[in-house]
């Protein structure tokens, strides 16, 4: 954020508010009378890895269905201008052809490791339309392919692959021990640095004005093997020692390869930052920050 969100914008004196975490509709409902928002990025979630997803689909799809209908429906009752919720690739089919596109997120069953996650999380989508349908109301949705970057977080079990990756770099250059990766290193996916998605946010806040989602993503071309990743990382962290893969762990959902062709209709001249550069950034902040970094 300090380094400016939108370059050479100007303010538009939108009041934005980001929710936390709101299982209970009492709770969300004081916040809104409180602080009155006219528009609404809507955060609030249960995250989690790979491994936490296959232990707690129920809770996963419970936890969200909830908070999703809590935050939709009392910004409809506030009068709420626009709400920009947060999806994710994870919710596309498994079984499909790539690359996957907005149109192709109800057509097919999501990955079994996380299909708690993913219908809640497209159920968002169909609540926007309804929302618009009945009401009119300016609801919708973007979809971040994987999201890193300062202030992640870097829970080796509940975290997700990046910023997990990271802290078991750091403690394994820390402790001269190996460096072991959980599965193959074969997936391959997209990731987007953390302050290019807020400034992409941003301008759907203030500019994009479909209720249909739009993906929010580098292109297919910048997509890495975990393994290339891990490679980046080992780097970043100048640790010497050992990589390994731990071929016994699961890969999960092998790719989820997404195309931004949308997003660059909208913005061709949107520049991401580049992979290695925002990883040696996000390395930096956590080693510099280790002892109060969430994890």
């Amino acid at each position: 954020m300090d380094r400016g969100i939108l370059p050479g914008g100007t303010s538009t004196g939108l009041h934005v508010y980001c929710f936390l975490l709101f299982r209970d509709v009492g709770q969300t409902k004081a916040l809104f009378e409180r602080l009155q928002p006219t528009h609404v990025i809507h955060l609030a979630a249960m995250v989690g890895g790979l491994f936490r997803n296959i232990k707690y689909n129920l809770d996963f799809w419970r936890n969200n269905v909830h908070i999703n209908d809590n935050v939709l429906h009392t910004a409809y009752e506030s009068g709420v201008q626009k709400v920009v919720s947060c999806l994710s690739t994870c919710i596309f089919p498994d079984k499909t052809t790539y690359p996957i596109d907005e149109t192709m997120i109800h057509n097919g069953p999501p990955h079994d490791s996380n299909f708690g996650y993913s219908y809640a999380k497209r159920m968002i989508d169909v609540q926007n339309r309804a929302y618009f349908a009945q009401h009119g109301c300016r609801f919708t949705a973007v979809i971040p392919t994987n999201v890193f970057g300062p202030h992640d977080n870097f829970n080796i079990d509940d975290g997700h692959v990046l910023p997990g990756l990271i802290h078991k770099a750091y403690l394994a250059k820390k402790n001269g021990t190996p460096l072991t990766v959980w599965g193959t290193g074969k997936p391959r996916r997209q990731f987007i640095y953390s302050l290019d998605l807020a400034r992409l946010f941003l301008w759907v806040l203030r500019e994009y004005d479909e209720v249909e989602p739009i993906i929010l993503s580098v292109g297919e071309e910048d997509e890495v093997s975990i393994r290339e990743a891990a490679e980046c990382i080992v780097g970043a962290m100048n640790f010497k020692g050992e990589l390994h893969f731990d071929a016994t762990k699961s890969d999960g959902q092998f790719k989820k390869t997404a195309s931004n062709a949308k997003l660059k209709k909208y913005l061709p001249d949107f520049q991401f930052t580049p992979f290695h550069q925002a990883v040696k950034e996000t390395c930096d902040w956590f080693c510099a920050n280790y002892d109060t970094a969430r994890k």
